[in-house]
């Protein structure tokens, strides 16, 4: 349908039709409404011809399986979709270790399969405009503000009737197809938007995740800071002096039972008072996916950061001692929206945040001094033991990273 400004055509123009009333109105017919609403929009129908003037043709029905295709496309991508969101192996995977590969599709996977389904239906429905719905050659006057009630009345009207003259009723594989698309991909959306409530994350009552992290101690086991040095599974424990004044290393919890023989333990770190970095064996784990696991948790990292010796600090009331001497240990979590804070400036003593430019200051219990976040870092306490070997004193005395409703701190 083209448009054409009206005062360029008022010789074309016919006289203006005589409205009816409301009664008129509600017992005028489709097309008497289709018919009223062309002369008052001047609409002029240059011509209207049927696809298939003849239904149930083998051209119609070979038309209508194109179509259907699309959407049998979208409704088989969705479900494939649905699958791959639920049951895809989607935990961390360094590149290092089994099921890395499979790991690194997941993403791939639910983006080709939702974006297949959102292109196939939309093929679908180009296609089906192209193929089936009838061929009009209208001109219509251009005009400027909002329609009256009558205008509104017969232009839905007109959706009506074109609607009636597509056929979709009683086209029955196309109906079916694209309803049953439609609806995989509604669900498809409303998945990927609340299937992270699903889980009830207070089911395990103050033990749960949101509560505690993995830096809590179990069954009264000691647990060291370590530092990832490529492979999840290696054990590298960090000593007091490892760091030098200014420097920042992030660094994630060893639990001391995670040790077959505590005599290998003890072995393990005398042979680490010799400067030289050393790597306890995987077969002396008990479980060398679980300690893999501390690396990969999202609450684990933490901001070990160095302070130089003439930098004046301010402690948190009730956290005097959670630092040792000039080290202090932060959440990485970000407290505004839960990004990772990567970046420390050793010059002005400012942990930054990439992705809201959140500012906090280490040398005052990591309070925010510019950006969105509201809260300071939470800070971990820390100690060393008698061979020099950082550990944590205890958990985080609360929650790590941004806020939720039943938080209290």
């Amino acid at each position: 349908m083209s448009t054409r400004p009206a005062d360029s055509q008022s010789d074309h123009a016919d006289a203006s039709p005589r409205i009816p009333s409301d009664e008129e109105l509600a017992q005028m017919s489709t097309d008497d409404l289709v018919r009223l609403g062309n002369q008052i929009d001047d609409i002029e129908v240059v011509s209207s011809r049927e696809r298939f003037p003849v239904p149930g043709t083998r051209a119609e029905k070979r038309a209508e399986r194109q179509v259907a295709g699309w959407f049998i496309l979208a409704l088989i991508s969705g479900i494939l979709f649905l699958v791959a969101f639920i049951a895809w192996p989607w935990e961390y995977r360094s590149p290092t270790e089994e099921g890395a590969w499979i790991y690194a599709l997941y993403t791939p996977i639910i983006g080709v399969t939702f974006g297949l389904s959102v292109f196939a239906v939309g093929m679908g429905v180009i296609a089906y405009s192209k193929k089936l719905l009838p061929e009009d050659l209208t001109i219509q006057q251009r005009h400027d503000g909002r329609s009256p009630e009558i205008d509104r009345r017969t232009a839905a009207a007109r959706l009506v009737q074109t609607g009636q003259q597509s056929g979709l009723s009683r086209r029955k594989l196309i109906y079916r197809s694209m309803g049953a698309a439609g609806g995989v991909l509604g669900l498809g959306v409303l998945v990927a938007a609340f299937g992270g409530l699903v889980k009830n994350p207070w089911k395990e009552g103050p033990d749960s995740p949101l509560l505690v992290t993995d830096w809590r101690s179990k069954h009264g086991e000691r647990v060291y800071v370590r530092k990832f040095n490529g492979n999840a599974r290696d054990v590298v424990l960090v000593r007091a002096n490892d760091l030098e004044p200014g420097a920042m290393e992030t660094v994630f919890p060893f639990h001391a039972d995670e040790v077959r023989d505590p005599a290998v333990l003890e072995e393990f770190l005398r042979a680490g008072t010799t400067g030289t970095e050393v790597v306890l064996p995987e077969e002396e784990l008990v479980d060398p996916e679980h300690v893999a696991e501390g690396v990969r948790s999202s609450d684990s990292p933490v901001m070990l950061i160095r302070l130089r010796p003439n930098v004046a600090v301010i402690k948190r009331a009730g956290q005097e001692d959670f630092n040792y001497g000039t080290l202090f240990a932060y959440s990485k979590i970000c407290s505004h929206m839960g990004c990772p804070t990567s970046l420390y400036e050793d010059q002005t003593n400012r942990i930054l945040c990439p992705c809201h430019q959140s500012q906090f200051q280490a040398n005052e219990y990591a309070k925010p001094v510019f950006g969105p976040a509201t809260r300071p870092l939470a800070q971990l306490p820390i100690a060393v033991d008698d061979q020099g070997y950082l550990y944590a004193r205890s958990d985080f005395i609360e929650p790590v990273g941004p806020a939720f409703w039943e938080r209290n701190s």
